[in-house]
């Protein structure tokens, strides 16, 4: 029988702490707070556990509070973790995706590359496993998902694999699973993919000039945006992102951000005569109130992804967009003397060797002047360019 009777208890006025028994006191303080605090031992430490205001919690349930402490304690269970685990709830796998979704999406570089990241799993996941807790999916639930569609669309399904793995491996970082997710075995259940050689279609780099006398032929910022980006053989986002204060038209170079590149390292792009040419004839038609070289329709937004592919579907052109890249490539080892290496710094190409690249101290940026100039007489039909094709050994 404790030492308090509710009567008691609502007659403690003056501060202290009074005993119920077996460590359960009325804890009073000098600002008139009144609360609930267990006091026991557990392998030789003692720790004091809040039960709760006076006023929330009555003498008779507080009793029953420390009477379950005192149980999960001899069981060797801390009742502060089993309480907090409690609270945990455990999330659906359509309400986690989202959750891990929006956390991840602000270290993308690529906001198209966030959209599809959660449409993929909306379109193939959530219908199987979207109302499943994370902590009852089987291995078994993600290979019936991913066969569906794992050779109709294998690509699709490779990253539908890596999405899935992703959302139930935080699952388990947060505690809502008792194992990371099972890719491996995953895919071990699932039949060989048809390896095949994927390249971006590329338009044959004889065929680049007359395609840039077409490009000329009419003024858009689509046309100029897509101009810019054979001339410089960088990336879409690249060209489509690029601002006013990125571009030196005196020193003629354009300095990408680290930020905006896809290896995370600034790039310093020299402009030829014929890509300075694209930028003054953008400096001509700048709209006001915008940074963005080559602006959208939408007020403060780049130009659309389409908006250059529509270019090439409107000439019926299978090409690519990021395809001019592997012209410029192909060129480089068919019509120059220019070694590997400053073409590939051209491009913005990773060193592939680690111990090259730890010591590689140089971006090529003289010898790329050359090339970039090169490139941009050949794309102009400039037969006079022809022997400073052979001219950097």
């Amino acid at each position: 029988m404790g030492k308090l009777n509710a009567t008691k208890v609502r007659a403690l006025r003056e501060p202290g702490r009074y005993q119920d028994g077996r460590g359960l006191m009325l804890d009073v303080k000098a600002s008139g707070s009144r609360s609930w605090v267990l006091r026991l031992q557990s392998a030789g430490r003692r720790r004091d556990y809040g039960l709760g205001s006076l006023e929330d919690v009555s003498l008779a349930e507080a009793r029953e509070a420390a009477a379950d402490y005192r149980r999960q304690l001899r069981a060797g269970v801390d009742p502060i973790a089993a309480k907090e685990k409690a609270n945990n709830v455990i999330p659906t796998f359509s309400v986690l995706a989202k959750a891990v979704h929006a956390e991840q999406q602000r270290g993308w570089k690529n906001g198209k590359h966030g959209a599809q990241w959660l449409s993929t799993l909306r379109t193939y996941a959530f219908p199987t496993l979207g109302d499943m807790l994370v902590s009852d999916i089987e291995a078994g639930q993600v290979r019936d998902v991913l066969s569906k569609i794992w050779l109709e669309k294998p690509e699709t399904a490779r990253r539908l694999r890596q999405r899935i793995g992703t959302v139930l491996d935080y699952a388990y970082s947060k505690g809502w699973r008792g194992a990371e997710a099972p890719m491996r075995s995953i895919t071990k259940g699932l039949p060989r993919q048809p390896r095949k050689t994927s390249h971006f279609a590329a338009m044959p780099y004889e065929q680049v000039p007359a395609f840039m006398e077409m490009l000329g032929s009419q003024l858009s910022v689509g046309r100029l945006a897509l101009e810019a980006l054979i001339l410089t053989a960088t990336r879409s986002g690249e060209v489509r992102g690029a601002c006013w204060s990125e571009i030196d038209l005196d020193a003629r170079t354009w300095t990408i951000p680290a930020v905006r590149m896809k290896m995370g390292v600034e790039h310093v792009v020299p402009l030829s005569e014929a890509a300075l040419d694209v930028f003054q004839r953008a400096a001509a038609v700048r709209r006001a109130g915008t940074d963005l070289v080559f602006p959208g329709t939408v007020r403060g937004k780049p130009l659309s992804d389409m908006t250059l592919l529509k270019i090439l579907r409107d000439q019926n052109l299978k090409f690519t967009v990021h395809g001019f890249r592997s012209s410029f490539r192909d060129w480089v080892a068919d019509q120059t003397a220019f070694p590997g290496e400053v073409a590939e710094a051209a491009l913005a190409h990773a060193v592939s060797n680690r111990v090259e690249a730890a010591y590689r101290r140089t971006d090529f940026l003289k010898k790329r002047k050359t090339l970039m100039e090169s490139w941009g007489k050949f794309t102009a039909r400039d037969e006079a360019s022809l022997s400073a094709h052979q001219g950097a050994k």
